[in-house]
């Protein structure tokens, strides 16, 4: 398997995608109405907002591939 092969292959999928896009979007909700104060929580909320909704509308997680492990149905 070649690294553009294994970096575009759709593994997510399922539960985990649900589980991903709730997450990203409560992340961003609580971000979003300013529910969190300055600090490093802020941040950590920011991360979990990107990777959650980036790796569901992606339907592609980096670490899954490199473990090679998968939720997507074949």
């Amino acid at each position: 398997m070649d690294m553009k092969e294994m970096f575009l292959q759709e593994n997510v999928g399922g539960f985990d995608l649900l589980l991903r896009a709730f997450f990203g979007s409560l992340a961003i909700t609580v971000l979003a109405l300013d529910l969190v104060g300055p600090g490093i929580l802020r941040w950590v909320l920011a991360i979990i907002a990107f990777a959650g909704l980036f790796s569901a509308i992606m339907r592609h997680c980096t670490p899954y591939s490199l473990i090679g492990f998968s939720t997507a149905k074949k």
